[in-house]
């Protein structure tokens, strides 16, 4: 769940931890609310100093750490999970955009006094106003809400001259500048209203070269970064909570509402960690990406903490909102975050601008990167797009001369062992899918079979991988998966499909359900029950069932959309050879996890593609009915989750890459791409107006209203990967 994705970055949080641990406790805190609220120091303030926690992102030869705002967000995220008081976030705010400036004069100055320990706040351009002094300069009119505006000793102010975006660094206590304290909404910070009155500026005070776009996606992402802190406290705090309360005579995590509360506050909280390091990414690129980014990062983050930590509360019961708990200081703490970012409405149109004309781009920079098995793999795809593939059956069913040359090579499933695949590192996979994409051109898919041939690598015999492992990655074998039953459908284990053992074989007998593709497919992975005196997880076997062979019959299952998609398959007598058992009879079951795991970890590569095309595509072509702000923020909110579930799959990959155990995400992008895709079918809907009425709707908002229960349902429902969620990740206990 932490913001961290390397070893390093681990370090600083624990160092970070155990400074707020030892410093700045919430006892000690609320001890002294009435300090805090003032703009009194922190008592801690010379000693963060000391440990240099205020200046990892200010350059070493201004006194600072030599880090980068990614080093400070990891403090961040950090200390708003502890609840650390005082004008930290605003300072760090303030000395990152005074960093972000060209080689100046004010900048230089800054900085200095940043790293000595200064304090400072971030005015944002939007309410004051710069106008040229006949001596040169500017004199500065407006008001505006500040956070930590008394702790403040230095201010960085925009300012708008016209229609350029100015920013200055001011002393506090400067002429013409008044502060008045008001009460915080956090009252572990102070906050006031900052009074501009004629005051003078010189050129020796502007910051250089800072844009106004720079300096809004660094307050998004650092926003996003605390919000993402405080969200992280809510599931760690209703989770354990959930272990020890007792209601009816168990423990309320105990209990599947419970249970699916926690499990989608984890949800929220990766992805609020997502689209803040998502937001932090942007730093470095364009600002076309820093819009996108930050955009997201406050829909994503800032907006849903409040809610997280209610959501906490009613996990708590009436201690919750109470004084005595901590609940009500993160409550505030995220109320103040969200009323430092744009109002949602206008925040979402603004990203559905940005977001109509292009998507959310991240690309991996590898730490030790092989020049030459990046030259390998050019050459090889290089070659590779001198070939056609005769049979044009788009990504998963094309076969020929090109896809044949991938699968020999390697390239096709680079990450299965020799001789089919490359055995490739994560790091080799990232450059390998670099390289395709550098090419436009698409690593082929062999859909069921991606999930099945690694079991099959894993539990069959020599003569059985060569039989399927690369026919099927040259998409001359298509398979399907025959699990499902009426009877048995999240309750796998459940299912009545027998298999007796005959003369050289088994004899299949039962009904499968909802199999996708079986009426093309050459080859079907199954499960049946071989004993049926044994627990039910522990009688089952797997086979490889030859889809011609004499009693199956396979029936289209028409659709509510009319299509024919999934199937029914009855198998009557089908005679399965022993060759095509996998592993030993019983061993059914944990051979299964191993393809479910490959299914699932398949299905959650590619959340964050097309979430948002139908909404884009009615915007674009101006199909929508309503007013456009509306149509935008719509696009705006389903842009920001499909890139924060795309980072949370990549922050996955990252994991991998630099040597770190998997965290929790494989597991819960399927539940938020759910979520997300009910939601935009929703939207769609909604913005097709009177067009639905037709069954050619604009945006297919018909048809993909009634294709959402495929995600719902498929690969597992919502509801049972929630109650895995909460039993496996959280540990909370069976009911």
């Amino acid at each position: 769940m932490a913001f961290a994705l390397t070893e390093e970055h681990s370090d600083l949080s624990a160092v970070a931890a155990d400074f707020a641990r030892r410093f700045a406790d919430t006892h000690v805190t609320r001890e002294q609310l009435d300090a805090y609220g003032a703009g009194e120091p922190a008592p801690f303030w010379d000693d963060l100093v000391a440990n240099g926690l205020h200046a990892l992102h200010i350059g070493e030869e201004h006194g600072g750490q030599g880090g980068s705002v990614a080093d400070t967000a990891i403090v961040v995220e950090e200390f708003a999970r502890r609840l650390v008081p005082g004008a930290y976030l605003s300072t760090v705010l303030a000395s990152a955009a005074v960093a972000a400036s060209g080689d100046c004069k004010a900048s230089a100055n800054g900085l200095a006094s940043f790293a000595e320990g200064a304090r400072g706040a971030l005015v944002p351009a939007s309410a004051i106003t710069g106008t040229a002094a006949a001596g040169g300069g500017w004199v500065l009119e407006g008001t505006a809400r500040v956070l930590s505006l008394q702790s403040a000793d230095l201010l960085v102010i925009g300012f708008n001259d016209g229609a350029t975006t100015r920013f200055a660094l001011l002393d506090a206590r400067g002429a013409g500048i008044s502060r008045t304290v008001q009460a915080c909404t956090d009252l572990t910070r102070d906050a006031g209203i900052l009074e501009l009155s004629s005051v003078a500026v010189g050129s020796d005070a502007i910051l250089e070269g800072l844009g106004a776009t720079r300096v809004e996606t660094l307050q998004a992402c650092l926003l996003a970064v605390e919000a993402a802190g405080v969200t992280r406290w809510a599931v760690e705090a209703a989770t354990e909570y959930a272990k020890l309360r007792e209601q009816f005579g168990s423990a309320i995590g105990s209990f599947q509402a419970v249970k699916h509360k926690c499990a989608n506050l984890l949800i929220t909280a990766e992805l609020a960690a997502a689209a803040a390091w998502s937001a932090v990414v942007s730093l470095e690129q364009d600002e076309d990406q820093q819009k996108l980014a930050a955009g997201a990062a406050v829909q994503a983050a800032v907006t849903p903490s409040a809610e997280a930590v209610t959501e906490a509360v009613t996990i708590f019961g009436g201690i919750g909102f109470t004084w005595e708990h901590d609940a009500h200081l993160y409550w505030r703490r995220a109320m103040t975050l969200a009323a430092l970012v744009p109002a949602l409405n206008d925040a979402g149109a603004s990203l559905g601008r940005a977001a109509l004309v292009r998507d959310r781009r991240i690309d991996i920079e590898l730490p030790d990167e092989d020049p030459a098995f990046r030259a390998r793999i050019g050459q090889l795809l290089d070659h590779a797009r001198t070939l056609a593939n005769e049979h044009d059956g788009g990504r998963w069913y094309s076969r020929g001369s090109q896809r044949t040359f991938l699968a020999e090579e390697g390239l096709a499933a680079p990450h299965w062992p020799a001789p089919y695949g490359m055995g490739a590192t994560p790091a080799q996979q990232v450059v390998i899918s670099q390289e395709y994409a550098r090419r436009g051109m698409t690593q082929p898919s062999s859909v069921i079979g991606e999930w099945a041939m690694p079991t099959v690598l894993a539990y069959g015999s020599e003569e059985i991988k060569e039989q399927f492992a690369l026919p099927t990655l040259r998409g001359e074998l298509i398979w399907c998966q025959l699990f499902s039953e009426p009877g048995a459908g999240s309750d796998l284990a459940g299912l009545s499909t027998r298999a007796v053992r005959v003369d050289g074989g088994w004899e299949l007998r039962g009904q499968k359900v909802w199999t996708s593709g079986a009426h093309e497919a050459d080859w079907g992975i199954c499960l049946a029950r071989t004993d049926t005196e044994v627990p039910k997880h522990k009688g089952l076997s797997y086979f490889l069932v030859d889809m011609r062979s004499a009693g199956v019959d396979v029936r289209p299952l028409k659709q509510s959309t009319g299509d024919a998609e999934f199937n029914e398959v009855f198998l009557d007598s089908v005679f399965v050879p022993d060759a095509y058992l996998l592993g030993e009879p019983g061993q059914g079951w944990r051979i299964t996890a191993m393809t479910l795991q490959n299914e699932r970890t398949q299905i959650s590569s590619g959340v964050s593609v097309g979430t948002e095309d139908a909404l884009r595509s009615m915007i674009t072509q101006g199909t929508y009915a309503g007013r456009e702000h509306e149509a935008l923020s719509s696009l705006g909110r389903i842009a920001a989750f499909s890139s924060a579930i795309g980072a949370l799959n990549l922050r996955e990959t990252l994991r991998q890459v630099n040597g770190m155990a998997p965290g929790a995400g494989s597991s819960l992008a399927k539940v938020a791409h759910a979520r997300l895709t009910r939601e935009a079918a929703s939207h769609v809907l909604a913005l097709a107006g009177p067009g639905a009425l037709f069954a050619q709707a604009p945006g297919e908002a018909v048809t993909g209203q009634l294709s959402v229960p495929q995600v719902l349902i498929g690969g597992g429902t919502v509801e049972i990967q929630l109650n895995v969620i909460a039993e496996r990740i959280l540990g909370l206990p069976r009911g």
